[in-house]
């Protein structure tokens, strides 16, 4: 069985929903969020008593019993520690194995440090954890990244390599103040005992140099093991692999039952896997980007199959510890995964033009009217053809052209975009080419299907030096040549929150409905909010809500970042467009 099909064998009782047919909420087990809320509780509260004064009476205290350096040490081992925990208590939450794995030995490490301290009433703490974790063992299942056990244990053999060479190098700088004739085989034995917080056998004349070179190992040794622990639960990942026969039976439910959804065709981007139900006549389209597995649209197939499908990717998405998250699915999809559990909040609007009733006249239509007639009569003319009815000659130059005239070194785009242009498997998308009166092309758009009397608009580029009115007249140009394509509809660009900039222009909007409008015009500079929203409302377009789903609110912040890597918003993720093979 494929690795990104496995989650639909995952059995119900580990949090899966089964599909059927009342509302099933998609949360984690009680007893597992209580769990991991009472680690990171008992984590802070370590990090905060490792810090606290009175911890100055009780190292007065046993000075007769532990070296100075020692005790030092366990205060930061326990802060760190702590602090560990805090940060384990989100893997807890989704189930990951290995959270719970480090969470024991930290908590059975965490009794030792502070009977260490003499801190007999944090010891005990610890120790009750430690038992309610073996007892819930079973609730820790999911399965984590394999290739972060090497980089964990590279990232831990770095730090105590460093803390190695450098305790050595500081005893052998006051070698002269080494007493009882230690020689290099003892002074490597001190090191790296110091790593562990533990005195060596190597005496010096001053407290102060046998401080130094404790309190130096011992921060790298605990340096390591606290960055091994981050690394080794940093969010998985899966690489996006298709199956040989999935991206044709993915294109046969298009065809068959792509007419609800506007970004179906979106899902066969090659960054992007699917999740099929067992019948195969469904499924979910998504990436997995740091720890969130973001799925974005309908499910693709006929919607008597979407709980299963939906099922199957809450189930692997449960088995690896990942948080499930839609990116601008319609209401159809977005009632389908509520009935998950998934909350909905709306993300937009998507712009949607009647073929049959767009015309140019009227009041309303008077700016793009005459922007249409100004570069008309300067000489610009759009072809309109699919992408499989044009010669090679001109597809290589429209290829050129959709380079040069990219305006990012980004190519942005995960839930309504492709990210390729002129593909041969994409014969049946839309080009529109414009070109001046000298015959050179100076913009161009990519519109792919949309079921089989509709396109959704995907690449848009335009040269920068062209007249004013050039995106106008490509958009009209597509619309009075959709007829002749058997086209009825086409979607335009997607507006973020248009809702709240409609409602801020009319009378009587309340001061908070003003405010948040003016926050996303300000935004609009990075993210051409409300530019968008202006250059798809004056083709009187309907509007389509499109929503993002998610477990709770407490995801948000990660789903967020999720998303806005996945749409290359972020400057870690980093396309050019691509450019296949015709």
């Amino acid at each position: 069985m494929p690795e990104n099909a496995r989650g639909a064998a995952v059995t119900a009782e580990r949090g899966a929903p089964r599909g059927a047919a009342g509302p099933v909420r998609w949360r984690p087990p009680p007893s597992r969020a209580v769990v991991a809320r009472c680690v990171q509780v008992v984590g802070l509260f370590d990090a905060l008593t490792a810090i606290l004064p009175s911890w100055h009476v009780r190292m007065a205290a046993l000075a007769h019993l532990m070296p100075t350096a020692g005790m030092v040490t366990a205060r930061a081992a326990t802060t760190v520690v702590g602090l560990l925990l805090v940060y384990l208590g989100a893997g807890l939450r989704r189930g990951k194995r290995r959270a719970w794995q480090l969470t024991t030995v930290l908590c059975g490490f965490s009794v030792v440090l502070h009977l260490a301290k003499a801190t007999p009433a944090s010891a005990l703490i610890a120790a009750v954890l430690l038992v309610v974790l073996v007892v819930e063992r079973d609730r820790f299942y999911a399965r984590g990244d394999l290739r972060n056990r090497w980089r964990a244990l590279g990232v831990c053999a770095g730090f105590l390599g460093a803390g190695f060479v450098l305790g050595f190098a500081e005893i052998a700088v006051r070698a002269t103040e080494v007493t009882g004739g230690a020689g290099p085989a003892r002074w490597a034995q001190h090191v790296a005992l110091g790593m562990v917080g533990v005195s060596g056998p190597v005496h010096f004349a001053h407290a102060v140099t046998a401080t130094t070179v404790d309190l130096t190992t011992g921060a790298f040794g605990l340096l390591g093991l606290a960055a091994g622990a981050v690394v080794l639960l940093r969010p998985g990942t899966r690489r996006p692999s298709w199956e040989p026969d999935d991206e044709q039976q993915m294109r046969t439910l298009l065809t068959r039952h792509g007419d609800g959804d506007s970004l179906g065709y979106f899902a066969l981007r090659p960054d992007k896997s699917f999740i099929w139900a067992p019948s195969r006549r469904a499924a979910v389209a998504y990436r997995v980007v740091n720890g969130v597995s973001l799925a974005s649209g309908d499910p693709i197939g006929i919607p008597s199959a979407w709980p299963e499908a939906i099922s199957a990717w809450l189930a692997d998405c449960d088995a690896h510890g990942w948080t499930p998250a839609v990116l601008a699915c319609g209401t159809a999809g977005g009632t389908a995964y509520q009935r998950f559990g998934l909350d909905a909040i709306e993300l937009g609007d998507e712009a949607i033009l009647d073929v049959p009733g767009f015309t140019l006249q009227g009041r309303s239509m008077r700016t793009v009217r005459q922007a249409v007639a100004r570069v008309r009569r300067a000489g610009y003319t759009c072809e309109v053809v699919r992408r499989r009815d044009l010669d090679d000659a001109a597809l290589a130059e429209a290829r050129h052209c959709a380079v040069a005239f990219r305006q990012d070194a980004v190519e942005r785009g995960f839930s309504m975009a492709l990210s390729r242009f002129g593909g041969s498997a994409d014969g049946d998308c839309v080009l529109v080419l414009c070109r001046d009166g000298e015959g050179r092309m100076r913009g161009l758009l990519q519109f792919v299907p949309w079921g089989d009397t509709g396109l959704s608009l995907d690449l848009m580029r335009g040269d920068r030096s062209a007249d004013n009115g050039l995106t106008e007249l490509m958009i009209v140009s597509a619309v009075e040549a959709a007829a002749g394509l058997g086209v009825t509809r086409i979607s335009l660009n997607f507006a973020v929150l248009r809702s709240v900039l409609a409602r801020a222009e009319q009378l009587g909007a309340g001061p908070v409905v003003r405010v948040w409008a003016r926050l996303l015009r300000a935004m609009s500079g990075l993210w051409q909010i409300d530019s968008l929203y202006r250059a798809n409302a004056k083709y009187q377009p309907s509007w389509q809500p499109r929503f993002l789903c998610f477990p709770s609110g407490r995801d948000l912040p990660r789903i967020a970042v999720a998303a806005l890597s996945a749409e290359a918003f972020l400057p870690s993720r980093r396309r050019r467009l691509a450019e296949p093979a015709p």
